[in-house]
């Protein structure tokens, strides 16, 4: 099991990979300030969605990071 540090440094560097510093900022600005509820958004996340669309979704960002991690 990760440590509470350990898991905000890595939750940093995927944030700070996949958007430039001004949208990372803002991003944690906006989570602090609105009291983000994650589970009541990810419920909405992929509302309207069937299995087979959400299977591909999730097939692709696989195929996606294995193509990275190579």
């Amino acid at each position: 099991m990760k440590t509470d540090n350990e898991i905000r440094v890595e939750g940093m560097k995927v944030l700070f990979a996949n958007m430039d510093l001004v949208d990372a900022e803002k991003f944690i600005s906006i989570i602090l300030r609105d009291r983000f509820d994650y589970t009541k958004w990810s419920q909405k996340l992929y509302e309207g969605l069937t299995v087979r669309e959400l299977s591909a979704k999730a097939m692709k960002l696989r195929n996606s990071k294995k193509s990275i991690v190579k």
